[in-house]
């Protein structure tokens, strides 16, 4: 399984019902959304998924879950076909509202090796990273209830 990091800019692309979306994971236990995805030639259902809010502050990361569909081609906003997958959330944050993973804290030690704020939507993290990620996600939002 590879993990990869999704972006999000809520100034070019709004998602108003983030807020109804991560109520119904809490009450559901599942959210599908359509993603954006530069890795369309590596990426398979089944791969881990993080997605990072880029733009506008607070930056960092406020959700994660699993591709759930092979990469397939769609219509962008700007009307040109771009390639997206389905993420499968089992996190889900609404940064407007709660505190999320920070750039701060994704940017120290070995974590700052990685650039958390791409402009491409769907990047590979670094392997020797994942773990610690992992970790370093499920401590957050158990702290954060």
């Amino acid at each position: 399984m590879n993990t990869y990091l999704f972006s999000w800019n809520p100034d070019k692309w709004p998602w108003p019902e983030i807020e109804e979306d991560s109520l119904l994971l809490k009450k559901d236990g599942k959210v599908q959304e359509r993603w954006i995805c530069v890795s369309h030639k590596k990426v398979k259902p089944g791969d881990r998924a993080f997605v990072s809010r880029v733009g506008s502050e607070p930056r960092g990361i406020f959700a994660s879950g699993f591709i759930a569909s092979e990469p397939f081609l769609a219509l962008s906003r700007k009307g040109k076909e771009i390639y997206h997958v389905m993420i499968e959330f089992d996190g889900l944050i609404n940064p407007d509202k709660s505190p999320i993973l920070t750039l701060e804290l994704l940017n120290i030690g070995a974590f700052a090796k990685q650039l958390w704020t791409p402009q491409s939507s769907g990047i590979s993290i670094k392997k020797e990273l994942i773990e610690e990620l992992e970790a370093l996600w499920l401590d957050f939002l158990s702290q954060e209830g």
